[in-house]
């Protein structure tokens, strides 16, 4: 039986609803339950009034992402360690993939206030006119771009450095679990750029190592682990938001890891440990 065409215009828009908001939120549960509630304000709408309905959509995930994002940061500031996005691990081919963001970008995002994260992601991702986005932001079209070039100054250095082809940034990925997996002190130092940076969430309940720079520390704290815990198991190659990465379990714990790279060296590893943030991942 079709759906009523209230329903099938809400679910035609659902994916890029979910994408919107987990670009805004960086959750994969606060996404949802954002675009669930906009489910409801439009079963309760004037259907028939609404000329534009994804624009209508899209002004009602926008501005109740906003009022979650407030509470957001204050959680964020009192979070124990660092924060990283719920890891988006998804097919290539998968909507979320449409807007070529990658974690590294999600992470400069969050150095963004709740309205410049908001003018970037509708105008320069989602490909909203300035002027749409100002009703959205309730901002004036003058403001709205300020907004959005302050968002694009504070990024911009954050853009993928390399994109390498997907075959190669595969076997180098391998390599490096491959080289942290048997303590290989010569290849980690050949594949670790000199200022390599590692962002490390647990979430205050499984030990992480927060942000740790530089391919020296780097070497010594992935050597260190193999000592540790011995060798790592492989569950999975698969790509983290955009960038090349592998789930393991080491030591009875479950992560994935990111890496983005500057050439073929590695420039930014990206750990998640927190079990909160991997229960899609588990369960798979």
């Amino acid at each position: 039986m079709r759906p009523d065409p209230g329903t099938e215009i809400f679910e035609t828009q659902r994916p890029r609803l979910l994408r919107l908001a987990y670009r805004m939120l960086g959750t994969h549960p606060d996404a949802e339950d954002v675009v669930q509630e906009a489910w409801l304000r439009w079963q309760q709408s004037d259907q028939g009034s609404v000329n534009a309905p994804a624009a209508w959509l899209t002004r009602i995930v926008s501005r109740l992402c906003l009022d979650q994002m407030k509470s957001a940061r204050v959680r964020r500031e009192t979070y124990p360690g660092t924060w990283l996005p719920d890891p988006l691990v998804e097919p290539e081919d998968d909507a979320l993939r449409a807007d070529n963001i990658t974690l590294t970008l999600m992470v400069a995002l969050e150095r963004l206030s709740p309205l410049e994260r908001a003018a970037f992601l509708l105008h320069d991702v989602f490909g909203q006119s300035m002027d749409e986005v100002a009703v959205t932001l309730g901002r004036s079209a003058a403001a709205t771009r300020q907004l959005a070039r302050r968002a694009r100054a504070h990024v911009k250095h954050d853009r993928p450095r390399t994109t390498l082809p997907r075959e190669r940034a595969e076997r180098l990925t391998q390599a490096f679990f491959d080289a942290c997996q048997n303590g290989n002190a010569a290849v980690l130092g050949a594949m670790l750029a000199a200022d390599a940076s590692l962002h490390s969430d647990g979430g205050g309940k499984i030990p992480s190592y927060n942000i740790l720079r530089g391919a020296d520390p780097l070497q010594r704290l992935f050597l260190g682990i193999s000592r540790k815990f011995g060798p790592a198991e492989h569950l999975g190659r698969v790509t983290i938001d955009g960038l090349p990465g592998f789930i393991s379990r080491i030591g009875g714990v479950v992560q994935t890891t990111a890496l983005a790279f500057d050439g073929d060296r590695i420039a930014d590893i990206y750990i998640t440990r927190n079990p909160d943030k991997l229960t899609r991942i588990v369960r798979h």
